[in-house]
């Protein structure tokens, strides 16, 4: 029978002296890392009495946040996975919400959250890159510890399958994150089946620059790599830059990405050997069709994509005969449905250059019918469980419309969902922090294409008499907003003197997503690369950014 728990595949590498884990110029075996995990699992211990608890990870991707993943295992124990993009209250409510006991961070998130109720007490915030967190490690060592080795959880018994282990945050509808619930067995299970599907091997070495917050890290490429005793090879935080250079330097063979990792990599100057490169294959999501085929030519591996989520209800994943752009064809009874009618949406049609011509009603959304799946719930938040579950089926809450011959294909997210840089957003945090912008009366944020893959940010701002768009200004407003998420930065901005509103006053975003930022009167401001400078879209950006979208197949997205 395989491993039933994340405890039982990490105790099955105790005597491992196989590589385990690479970060920098450092490297540990799996004995190591079982044994620095069973430390911080009796420190667990000597804080709770034995019981579990909550412990909120605010880490980059460094070892600690391993040792730490394995001490939860141990101990039936729960990893938070806090993300380091929050900022203020909202980072705050995510510890709060999830009842964590201890938070585990550094200097750096010590930070942020600074001046902030966690509810979590100041004794039980360990920063791993502190002298006392080195002194009180060692005293959880087994030459010190009162026990050699961590004693079962408070009910008496090893941690079971029904377990609860993760907690992985995503983004609502209404702008507060959900956090997904995740069991030691689900873990487990993904773990041994992604190894098996993807062709995890023992001499694999497993380059994860994908945050260990993110679901993508930890069950595509970290527990599959358990599961087979293969290697891990940390990367602190994605760097496109670096990343050749890494995985040079760990002969990494298998790698995971999210959404535009891919073009951030392609921008790099190509080097003679990268076709040599050890980098056999890459798993992934929301790639452009460019991108997916420019990365396999230079770097000779094979990318392999698929749809799914931290929750579980529903996967889909390429195949061979997949068409360019397709998410594929899902198994169970997967359908695209209509949320009013709750029936089936017909298939697509095409007109002779491609252009879908019934989007009207062959975009629905993407329901599994034949049950949850593997959805367990969210933490702290039943309501929001059943809305994603009614009637029994999982509500996915993504729009997709599907070929003659079955294959879907993503056509966006419902309501205000947002998808930047692989992570959901919604519109309402965003606007509350823009609406403090002096000059302006109101906010819109809404989202329109990327070029390359999922969405980017736009901001509408109906600007008070006798305050046109500054853009200095406006940098200077968004760089002093301490709770303004890194994600929440607007790629456009639109400066206008009216939004359209209905008759009650509420402003209407359904012309503003049509106009995006190819039509319109108002003056359109795009950002320049990472920093906040504005500068205003003339007709030559205008005619460069279309052919942009054209050269990835996305031309269609911007609506004409």
């Amino acid at each position: 029978m395989p491993p039933q728990t994340v405890a039982e595949l990490l105790m099955a590498r105790a005597d491992d002296d196989h590589p385990g884990l690479r970060f920098e110029d450092r490297q540990w075996s799996w004995r190591q890392v079982v044994a620095a995990s069973q430390d911080r699992a009796r420190w667990i211990q000597s804080m709770t009495g034995r019981d579990p608890l909550h412990i909120g990870v605010l880490l980059g991707n460094v070892p600690e946040y391993l040792f730490w993943l394995g001490a939860a295992a141990l101990t039936g124990s729960v990893v938070v996975g806090v993300n380091r993009t929050r900022r203020g209250e909202a980072l705050a409510g995510d510890i709060l919400r999830t009842d964590c006991a201890l938070v585990v961070t550094d200097a750096e998130g010590a930070a942020l959250l600074d001046g902030l109720d966690t509810g979590v007490p100041p004794d039980r915030i360990l920063l791993v890159d502190d002298d006392h967190y080195a002194d009180g490690l060692d005293r959880h060592r087994p030459d010190r510890a009162e026990d050699t080795e961590p004693e079962p959880s408070g009910d008496g018994t090893r941690p079971v399958a029904q377990d609860l282990y993760l907690l992985l945050f995503t983004s609502g509808t209404t702008g507060a994150p959900k956090a997904v619930r995740c069991t030691q067995g689900r873990l487990a299970s993904i773990a041994v089946r992604s190894a098996e599907a993807y062709g995890f091997e023992r001499d694999d070495v497993a380059y994860c620059t994908m945050p260990l917050f993110h679901g993508n890290a930890l069950m595509a490429l970290w527990g599959p790599t358990l599961a087979v005793g293969g290697t891990v090879a940390l990367a602190r935080r994605f760097s496109a830059s670096g990343f050749v250079d890494d995985v040079k330097a760990h002969r990494a063979t298998t790698f995971t990405y999210v959404g535009k990792a891919l073009a951030y990599v392609l921008a790099t100057p190509p080097g003679a050997d990268d076709a040599a490169s050890t980098l056999r294959r890459g798993f992934g999501t929301e790639a452009s069709v460019a991108d997916h085929a420019a990365f396999e030519k230079r770097f000779g591996c094979v990318l392999t994509e698929g749809y799914g989520s931290s929750e579980g209800g529903v996967a889909i994943s390429r195949t061979p005969e997949t068409p360019v752009g397709s998410l594929g064809r899902p198994t169970d009874d997967v359908a695209i449905v209509d949320p009013d009618t709750l029936e089936e949406c017909p298939p697509a049609s095409f007109d002779a250059d491609g252009r879908l011509v019934n989007g009207h009603s062959a975009v629905g959304e993407i329901v599994n019918r034949s049950g949850i799946g593997r959805f367990e719930g969210y933490y702290g938040d039943e309501q929001a469980s059943a809305d994603r579950t009614r009637g029994g089926w999982y509500w996915t809450g993504d729009l997709a419309y599907r070929d003659p011959a079955g294959f879907f294909y993503f056509a966006g997210r419902r309501g205000d969902w947002m998808r930047v840089d692989s992570e959901n957003l919604t519109a309402g945090p965003v606007e509350r922090v823009l609406n403090r912008f002096d000059a302006v009366a109101t906010v819109a944020v809404y989202s329109v294409p990327d070029p390359r893959s999922g969405d980017q940010l736009m901001a509408a701002l109906e600007l008070l008499p006798g305050h046109p768009f500054a853009p200095e200004a406006f940098a200077a407003f968004l760089a002093a907003q301490p709770d303004l998420g890194t994600k929440w930065v607007p790629a456009f901005v639109r400066a206008a003197t009216a939004l359209p509103q209905t008759a009650s006053g509420k402003v209407t975003k359904e012309h503003l997503r049509a106009d995006g930022w190819w039509k319109g009167d108002d003056p359109i401001f795009r950002r320049q690369g990472a920093t906040f400078d504005y500068v205003r879209m003339d007709d030559d950006r205008r005619r460069r950014l279309r052919s942009e979208f054209e050269r990835h197949g996305r031309l269609g997205m911007l609506g004409g």
